[in-house]
């Protein structure tokens, strides 16, 4: 496994992009946009919400579930991509049009199965994808969970991804971080009370430091935004985005749109060096009882 190391500096933007179940050509026209947009301002790395580019089906149902649940997968299924198709190659076309790296969510079609999934382009390829390992009721009955996350060692850094409700599991960023993962990406798409930027970030923020602190990385996470509906249900989502140090603390303002920052290589060699960086103490040979 090759190791980094990462850059000495890198650029990186958080948007919370508005975008519709099912709208993938206006969709990737917005994250265009949005891209354009951050690198005027630096980017090297983009990373959009959870299924941001074929859009996020409301999981809120109300009534008769039978019938929202059959008109959802249907929908679902018609909407999902492969890893060759729509969304991948536009995110390609994304990324060579501007420079970028980008990193993006989309509905799955695996074949027999759906899969919430994040992708990572740039420099003309697919880096990778990740799929969504724990999924919360009502997100479940569309797809499935999905295997151990990888981490890849691009020229940016070794960069990883958790989807979401993931960031609440410990293990979850543990299996990216004894992989050596210098950036962890965090998508979201959340609506917690009270629904705004900071309303989110006051529910996901102590993960976010929690998960950064223990495995000394950089965090960048966003969160869906705009109102979307589906199968008759609404659902509205605050945005809200954030750049986390590898000690837990915000780089960046919580931003209800786009947050950019850059992630400083010396700062990661500097917390890592801290007697509070506990991941050096680690034990595994004594916790193989927690698999059980």
């Amino acid at each position: 496994m090759a190791i980094g190391p990462m850059k000495d500096q890198v650029t990186v933007a958080a948007i919370a992009v508005d975008t519709k179940p099912a709208e993938i050509a206006a969709n990737l026209d917005k994250m265009l946009a949005a891209t354009k947009k951050a690198v005027s301002q630096g980017a090297d790395l983009v990373l959009f919400p959870e299924l941001s580019a074929t859009g996020f089906v409301p999981n809120h149902p109300q009534g008769d579930h039978a019938t929202w649940l059959q008109q959802v997968l249907r929908g679902a299924w018609n909407m999902a991509q492969t890893l060759d198709g729509e969304v991948v190659e536009g995110l390609l076309a994304i990324s060579k049009e501007t420079g970028a790296f980008v990193s993006a969510g989309m509905l799955e079609n695996a074949g027999n199965v759906l899969y919430n999934t994040h992708v990572l382009v740039g420099d003309g390829k697919l880096w990778g994808r990740w799929r969504k390992m724990h999924i919360p009721l009502f997100e479940m009955q569309v797809y499935n969970g999905g295997d151990a996350p990888a981490v890849v060692d691009t020229p940016l850094g070794r960069i990883g991804i958790n989807i979401c409700f993931d960031t609440f599991m410990p293990e979850s960023t543990r299996l990216l971080g004894v992989q050596n993962a210098e950036i962890v990406l965090f998508p979201f798409a959340a609506d917690p009370a009270p629904v705004t930027p900071e309303g989110w970030f006051g529910w996901a923020g102590p993960v976010l430091h929690a998960r950064c602190s223990e495995n000394g990385v950089f965090g960048v996470a966003c969160n869906y935004r705009g109102a979307v509906e589906y199968a008759g249900v609404p659902q509205n989502f605050p945005g809200g985005a954030v750049l986390v140090g590898p000690d837990g603390q915000a780089l960046s303002e919580v931003a209800e749109k786009i947050a950019v920052g850059t992630l400083d290589r010396a700062k990661l060699l500097e917390i890592r060096s801290r007697f509070e960086y506990t991941f050096r103490f680690r034990r595994p040979d004594l916790y193989a009882s927690l698999a059980q």
